[in-house]
């Protein structure tokens, strides 16, 4: 039976574990540049000493105005690639594999003059008012994924993520709620993903695996379910989607749901997980509230899932994967320069 320290590999992807650090925007790029600084690099090089298996770097932007804010990372230039690239080498010393999500935030771009989106419909009175994209604009926001990608690729990760899901451009595509378009955009929902999947598999070596992250459930009025995004997932799947990291909402406010809404209890999102997983019969990456390592490991063990993503465990503790291993009884490569602590805490 495999549990949360055993290796995995899928495709041209070799971790030591499944302990995977999820994207987190740490809204820190202080010269509003896009570039990463000495802080992203000590925030993932530490969770790479610490025993994650698999790093993904945060929501890195496709075009300035496609920033959540203009604090955060961005990848549509090349000379964003060398800072990248330094964060990377460093996590493949200390034995971590390296992911990254690309993405563009769409009608939640805060500090975008006008920020864009498939239909003109706000997130809330609270936000601006989007430009609904033209058609040719839409086409040419897929070859800005594509030459995102590039750079990634050529940063010296290990695997891509699209970010699909919590109300950005690729999850306002295919959700009703969002795309009511009258062009091939509107009329296939999915065909805005489909195509930048295409995009990015194509720049891609082909043994490298392209993640997907969706919004298996949508927490609002009318929203989506399980059933329609296992059916949009499938059409991502056949277009060149690897892996499914399953999350849920971020469309608007939270009601009343089966799930009970997000937030409200430790592994609320794991059905969903577990559900994308045998409908589509693919690796999927369980996330949601599931910082205690038992509970983490019994979803290794149930086959809920092949990965588990920690967030706010890691952001508390950047060496949660150690101390997991040290809870379950597990092997883990623990720094020589902390042996005397981790031998210290095995033997209490």
């Amino acid at each position: 039976m495999n549990h949360l320290f055993t290796p995995f590999a899928w495709k041209g992807l070799e971790l030591k574990n499944r302990v995977v650090m999820p994207p987190m925007c740490q809204y820190s790029v202080t010269e509003k540049d896009g570039i990463a600084n000495d802080w992203h690099f000590t925030h993932y090089v530490s969770r790479a000493v610490g025993g994650a298996g698999l790093i993904i770097i945060e929501m890195t932007d496709v075009e300035p105005d496609g920033r959540i804010t203009d604090f955060d990372l961005g990848l549509w230039s090349d000379d964003q690639i060398p800072a990248l690239a330094k964060i990377v080498d460093a996590c493949h010393q200390h034995g971590a594999k390296v992911a990254i999500q690309i993405a563009h935030a769409g009608r939640k771009a805060e500090d975008a003059d006008v920020p864009v989106a498939p239909s003109a419909i706000p997130f809330s009175d609270k936000y601006k008012t989007p430009r609904a994209l033209d058609t040719t604009e839409v086409q040419g926001m897929v070859e800005k994924f594509r030459a995102t990608a590039r750079r990634a690729i050529e940063a010296g990760v290990d695997a891509i993520e699209l970010h699909g899901a919590h109300g950005y451009l690729i999850h306002q595509f295919h959700s009703p709620l969002t795309n009511q378009r009258t062009d091939q955009y509107g009329k296939d929902l999915t065909l805005f993903g489909t195509e930048v999947v295409r995009a990015v598999k194509s720049e891609m070596p082909d043994d490298m695996l392209l993640i997907m992250r969706i919004s298996a459930m949508e927490y609002v009025e009318g929203g989506y379910g399980l059933k329609e995004s296992v059916a949009f997932s499938k059409k991502y799947q056949e277009a060149g989607v690897d892996m499914f990291h399953v999350s849920s909402g971020g469309e608007g406010s939270t009601v009343n749901s089966p799930m009970g809404g997000p937030g409200s209890h430790a592994g609320y999102q794991v059905p969903l997980a577990r559900g994308i997983k045998q409908e589509l019969n693919v690796p999927v990456i369980a996330v949601g509230r599931l910082d205690n390592p038992v509970l983490a490991n019994s979803l290794i063990g149930n086959e809920d899932a092949d990965l588990v993503a920690v967030g706010r465990g890691m952001l508390q503790n950047p060496y949660w994967a150690l101390e997991a291993a040290l809870t379950l009884g597990q092997k883990s490569d623990f720094p020589k320069q902390y042996w005397a602590s981790f031998t210290k805490l095995a033997k209490e």
